[in-house]
């Protein structure tokens, strides 16, 4: 694959742009352990600028989240449900929080069945696809955000090899998936089977829970846009990398935590 730069940044809104023009992210995240997860993705969809953030929950949390997420709305996350909204969704994300379960592995196939806008599976709907063995199916692109164990997981590996030779893992799961890959580390790296983007921003304060969960809602919010798959997600790279800095400027990189990191990524943006 051949190294390429940072793509440009998104245009300015128009004056006259209402929050139809802006997307729709629907966010398939969080568990009764885990609700933080789909807080914190769903935030940072709403501070990466999507018009309008959709969390499938349990019933039982449906009422916890707009505590957390004014602005976010929320539905029953049943298959049924969840497969519609993907189908009117303009970018999906899938993964954060939910566990590595049967009815996590039934909601990852029935968003690929379903969505025709960009998907963007993270955390456990990556786990459950595990050991990738076939190019995955959807109508629309998929974007998969792993670490090195979750790369490991999907490439039947183990994360030292994936370390050694980050590159070439990458172009792994590329080929293996058919689909476009962040495989997010220190020099994050995004590719599409035919170009590769390093990411320079971002600082060893990511290393805390919940952070890649800002940045697969931030990944979903600039597809949701209309920014092109392998662009959204260098952009997202870039702009979670830089908002971490920022923070680390202000208070330091040990402090850092994930909730932090929304409003600072706010902050970044065109």
């Amino acid at each position: 694959m051949r190294s390429v730069r940072l793509p440009p940044m998104p245009a300015p809104r128009p004056r006259g742009a209402h929050k139809g023009d802006a997307g729709t992210v629907l966010v398939v995240a969080g568990s009764h352990d885990m609700l933080g997860a789909a807080v914190l993705c769903a935030d940072a969809a709403l501070r990466g600028g999507a018009g309008l953030v959709r969390v499938a929950l349990p019933r039982a949390l449906q009422p916890l989240l707009p505590l957390a997420v004014p602005a976010a709305t929320t539905l029953p996350r049943t298959v049924g449900r969840v497969r519609a909204a993907a189908a009117a969704a303009d970018a999906v994300v899938v993964g954060p929080g939910l566990g590595a379960s049967a009815a996590t592995r039934s909601l990852v196939r029935a968003v690929l069945a379903a969505s025709r806008a960009p998907v963007v599976l993270d955390a456990d709907a990556l786990n459950v696809l595990a050991p990738l063995r076939a190019p995955l199916r959807c109508a629309g692109p998929v974007v998969l955000t792993p670490h090195p164990g979750e790369a490991a997981r999907l490439l039947g590996s183990d994360s030292g090899a994936v370390q050694r030779d980050r590159r070439a893992a990458l172009a792994a799961l590329c080929a293996r998936s058919g689909a476009i890959v962040l495989l997010k580390g220190a020099g994050t790296l995004v590719g599409d089977g035919r170009r590769c983007f390093t990411n320079r921003t971002g600082n060893p304060g990511l290393a805390t829970a919940g952070a890649g969960d800002v940045l697969a809602g931030l990944l979903a919010a600039l597809l949701a846009q209309g920014e092109a798959p392998f662009a959204a997600a260098c952009l997202a790279a870039h702009l979670h990398g830089a908002a971490a800095d920022r923070l680390a400027r202000r208070t330091s990189e040990r402090g850092l935590v994930a909730s932090d990191l929304p409003r600072a990524i706010g902050e970044g943006m065109p």
